[in-house]
């Protein structure tokens, strides 16, 4: 079960998707090529950028409201899909990690970012 934010949050997206009648656009396909683009709209604040100009990027509030414009965007498609699929993200969410902790045991990947299948 999600918790009561994201349950909050998606209560609240249905309700918009609801009263403009957007459902019907709201295919998991739909909903999947969404959560790209707006991944997408989110690299773009990246791209060309080294870390310090990164740093300065973000150090103008614009550039800020922007990025977490777009990341909440992608979070609302990433919700939205995991509703019309009924998957559960606090599950799949332990469970991954779980998954994860399988494949990157501390002793062989700590400090070191380096794929599971090369972790020696």
């Amino acid at each position: 079960m999600l918790n009561k934010q994201f349950r909050s949050i998606i209560e609240r997206l249905n309700t918009f998707r609801d009263e403009r009648d957007w459902d019907q656009f709201h295919h998991p396909k739909d909903l999947a090529e969404g959560l790209v683009i707006e991944a997408g709209e989110v690299l773009e604040h990246f791209l060309w950028k080294n870390n310090v100009e990164l740093e300065e990027h973000f150090k103008n509030k614009e550039n800020k409201a922007e990025l977490a414009a777009e990341l909440a965007d992608t979070l609302h498609f990433i919700l939205l899909l995991a509703e019309k699929l009924q998957i559960d993200l606090d599950e799949a969410t332990k469970a991954k990690l779980v998954e994860s902790g399988n494949k990157y045991p501390i002793e062989k990947s700590k400090g070191r970012a380096v794929k599971y299948t090369k972790l020696t």
